[in-house]
């Protein structure tokens, strides 16, 4: 499965690869129990809310880092 901003939270999360990556930009959002309420949205569109403003400026890298992963 290939990941991107475009993949589901709730996918990236069932991936220890793909996990890794999104807790590099946001420390511990795999054992975060809220993120469990955003799984069916895509990281996208979860980066564009408020509360995860600090992602916008790692998007470009978030999104590399995640279609690397084979």
């Amino acid at each position: 499965m290939a990941f991107s901003l475009d993949s589901k939270v709730k996918d990236i999360l069932k991936n220890p690869a793909a996990a890794a990556v999104l807790d590099k930009y946001s420390p511990d959002a795999s054992r975060n129990p809220q993120m469990k309420l955003v799984g069916g949205l895509t990281l996208r569109k979860l980066a564009s809310f408020p509360q995860s403003a600090f992602l916008k400026p790692h998007l470009e890298e978030l999104d590399k880092e995640l279609q690397a992963i084979e």
